[in-house]
């Protein structure tokens, strides 16, 4: 008898992803290493190329990839001139955590911890609990916030050791979920305006001996969603951000230093079949899959009972070339999610988890409309959506 041959290439290897920074240089580390230097209780130091301030702000701009604003010095002229300053004057970028999506990355922001501890492990998550789908940026279906992320928040740790700490941000945040669990914390001020923004993060970082700000600018990330990072309406989104940034650093109050960082960077994706993978219409990646969680290129795969098997071969024989397709054991061996996975998050996890390396989306243009529509997408560990700025201005 003929032994089977396979007939298809080898699949991307597990541990040849990208893992992010957890510990030393990812989104995660960032406020913990800011309010240790301020002398709070509970947090330590982890990116050590930062030295201590006593007034800190941090500016995080949705969407704002390393590799985006360094091709784009014309529209970001002044955040072009700080790229040296990025990871305390290394001139290096910092990584977001996977995956590098605006839920996960602001709960890793605001928390300090990494998506394994912190239980908000992708755009949508299986809920163990009643088995639904559970979108974390919207908070649809209504899921209790502190059980579903029981840590306290940096911000909230700072205010207790009597740090002044604020939020400044568009006023629809202030009684959301995700600002609940994420970036609660000492006061929050609403202001619509980008400019209102800067000038009260600037009064904010003034008002204390020791203060902990954070601000925060949506449209960008918006615009590459819905018109491409080759838009007119993108670039005109990022210089008027560049202008926000420098407004800021000219109001610095003395003893202050201002980080510019973001969530996650953006890939444009072509509208064809090539590049764009309809679950939908794939019977082959379709067969044996109970719920198709997280977004285009980093899904959760949540198997029916037994099939979990059979549905990671499958994923592998067919995306295997363009995507590190991992079991949910494999992923969090090798760091995914950070270095240890609460008993709590594991189950949200899919059975098999998919991160693309290539130009291509897994889209469900019955079950995801809006998001299979988008031209700007981001989620896996490449480098145009993992690597973050950390730009820094002091006074």
């Amino acid at each position: 008898m003929a032994v089977p041959t396979w007939d298809h290439p080898e699949p991307l290897a597990v541990g040849s992803a990208p893992v992010p920074e957890y510990g030393t240089g990812s989104l995660a580390d960032l406020l913990p290493t800011l309010a240790a230097g301020m002398g709070v209780p509970g947090t330590t130091a982890a990116i050590p190329e930062l030295t201590e301030v006593d007034r800190a702000c941090v500016f995080l701009i949705d969407g704002l990839g390393w590799e985006q604003l360094k091709a784009h010095p014309d529209e970001a002229p002044f955040m072009t001139s700080l790229l040296a300053s990025s990871r305390g004057g290394t001139g290096r970028p910092i990584t977001a955590g996977y995956p590098a999506t605006t839920a996960t990355s602001l709960a890793s922001v605001g928390t300090g911890l990494p998506p394994g501890a912190h239980g908000l492990p992708g755009y949508t998550v299986r809920n163990p609990e009643t088995e639904e789908l559970m979108n974390q940026l919207r908070w649809q279906p209504w899921t209790a916030p502190r059980v579903w992320q029981p840590y306290p928040t940096v911000f909230q740790l700072a205010d207790d050791a009597g740090v002044h700490t604020a939020q400044v941000t568009s006023p629809i945040f202030q009684n959301t979920p995700l600002t609940q669990i994420a970036l609660s914390g000492g006061t929050f001020h609403g202001r619509l305006s980008g400019e209102d923004r800067m000038a009260l993060a600037a009064e904010q970082l003034a008002a204390g001996d020791r203060s902990l700000i954070y601000t925060y600018y949506s449209e960008l990330d918006g615009a590459g969603h819905r018109f491409g990072l080759d838009s007119d309406a993108w670039r005109g989104q990022l210089m008027y951000v560049d202008r926000l940034v420098q407004r800021l650093a000219e109001q610095l109050p003395p003893r202050s230093a201002l980080y510019v960082t973001a969530d996650h960077g953006m890939i444009d994706i072509p509208f064809d079949e090539q590049h764009r993978i309809d679950f939908d219409e794939d019977w082959e990646l379709r067969a044996g899959v109970a719920l198709l969680g997280g977004e285009g290129r980093a899904r959760h795969v949540y198997a029916l009972p037994g099939a979990e098997s059979d549905v990671l071969t499958c994923w592998r024989e067919v995306l295997g070339e363009q995507f590190w397709i991992a079991s949910r054991d494999e992923a969090i061996a090798a760091g995914w999610f950070g270095p240890a996975v609460d008993e709590r998050v594991y189950a949200r996890i899919g059975d098999v988890v998919a991160a693309a390396r290539d130009d291509v989306l897994i889209i469900a243009t019955e079950r995801e409309p809006k998001e299979s529509a988008m031209v700007g997408n981001h989620g896996s560990m490449t480098a145009v959506e993992q690597l973050v700025p950390l730009l820094e201005v002091r006074s």
